[in-house]
């Protein structure tokens, strides 16, 4: 299941969220809504959701969280955006990394 957090996740709702991955969750994070979709096995489902939800592509950004350690990572394919200046898996932008951080933080610790 795929969500689009606004607000604190519940229990509930983070638990749902690591059904299909067990360990961790995966992330597209809206930095210009401060919002994130979390949950199912691709990047791409959850930078969808926040497609039809109203976001812009070019504010979207894909992570993961680890609720056991309280840890971001940021590799994803949907981060590869040589027009954005971003070549790699790798959120290299250390203000969108730091960025990224803080909203799932806000939102799922």
């Amino acid at each position: 299941m795929i969500y689009i957090i606004r607000t604190h996740a519940t229990q509930q709702q983070i638990d749902e969220m690591l059904e299909p991955l067990k360990t961790y969750i995966k992330l597209a994070v809206d930095v210009e809504r401060d919002i994130l979709a979390g949950g199912g096995v691709m990047h791409a489902d959850c930078e969808a959701a926040l497609l039809d939800d109203g976001s812009r592509q070019e504010n979207i950004w894909g992570a993961d969280w680890n609720p056991s350690v309280k840890q971001v990572t940021f590799e994803s394919l949907i981060n590869i955006r040589p027009r954005q200046n971003n070549r790699s898996l790798e959120l290299l932008d250390h203000a969108l990394r730091e960025r990224v951080s803080q909203i799932t933080r806000h939102l799922l610790e």
